[in-house]
């Protein structure tokens, strides 16, 4: 298997991907091309098919294809020109060469949930994310293996258990660090922040927005879930449950980053510091990580907006 990490400029690739995205677009003398996305476990890369004839053999999204290119540069980013295309077929691949997954153990991360659950002092808080987090077999397995996005960060099997891990363990940190923080309302809040993400990305290989993902988004889709799984528990505080959903509501800071609510309490402002900088640190780990140049500087990263070097000296 060549994987897409290990591509080198001018290199002949003939290797089965799964097609992520495929679109025909025209050129600008108005000839039909063939804008595609491909990956497998190590990432994804862009690819082009310029010549459509026979040699570009039917199929679809999602599909496993077997490809003859070449991999360029275009604008500082490896791309491949494909000269020909089929559908795999069965026996020819392992689909999970093309399903990224955490390097960490998938049941040792969970198991650190669990004992930050059964550390929490608060009856209806542990009540609460024992029924989601441990009780409900189907809510605990997908929680597991999910995807904590489609691109930015953890966008892989196991993201969402680990950057969920490490943004509790940030703000476990954090709340012995500071005065008037109440810790069981903010692991809570670290626990469920995300929990909207298992609806509204789709499981893979697709991890791509479902339909309540497209319309209402994991922020609105786990508010909810905190609501209705909450008023199950007798006696369930109303002023418990508003601020664990104000702590959803507002995770991502401001209005403009798609954040209904501002932060109001010490606890959900730490919830998006926390948040934002595992996110961000990641996309660090996975540029320098991704990074096969040669020297100190990665590259600039669209998403952070700046070259990236690495702290070699």
């Amino acid at each position: 298997m060549r994987y897409i990490s290990d591509l080198k400029i001018d290199e002949t690739v003939v290797e089965h991907y799964l097609c992520k995205k495929k679109q025909t677009l025209k050129s600008r003398a108005g000839k039909n091309y063939l804008s595609l996305l491909l990956q497998d476990k190590t990432g994804t890369i862009n690819a082009k098919v310029w010549e459509l004839n026979n040699q570009i053999q039917s199929f679809e999204e999602n599909d496993f294809i077997k490809i003859d290119g070449t991999v360029l540069s275009y604008q500082n980013e490896p791309q491949l020109t494909i000269r020909k295309i089929r559908r795999s077929q069965e026996g020819e691949y392992n689909p999970m060469d093309y399903i990224p997954s955490t390097d960490k153990n998938i049941e040792e991360l969970y198991n650190k949930i669990t004992k930050i659950i059964y550390s929490l002092e608060n009856v209806y808080i542990k009540t609460l994310l024992e029924n989601i987090y441990i009780k409900n077999d189907e809510l605990r397995e997908r929680f597991k293996i999910h995807s904590a996005a489609k691109t930015m960060h953890h966008s892989y099997m196991g993201g969402l258990l680990e950057h969920s891990l490490s943004i509790c363990e940030i703000c476990d940190f954090l709340s012995k660090h500071y005065e008037y923080v109440n810790r069981d309302l903010l692991l809570a809040s670290a626990l469920l922040h995300d929990v909207g993400k298992m609806f509204e990305l789709s499981p893979f290989p697709d991890n791509d927005y479902t339909d309540d993902g497209q319309l209402l988004g994991h922020i609105i889709i786990g508010t909810e879930l905190i609501t209705r799984e909450s008023n199950k528990i007798e006696n369930f505080p109303h002023q418990l449950q508003s601020l664990l959903k104000h702590s959803v509501l507002s995770h991502h800071g401001e209005y403009e980053f798609g954040s209904p609510k501002r932060p109001k309490t010490i606890e959900a402002f730490i919830l998006h510091c926390a948040d934002e900088l595992d996110a961000k640190i990641k996309m660090y780990e996975d540029a320098i990580f991704s990074d096969n140049t040669t020297g100190n500087w990665v590259g600039y990263h669209k998403m952070l907006a700046r070259n990236i070097r690495k702290s070699n000296f």
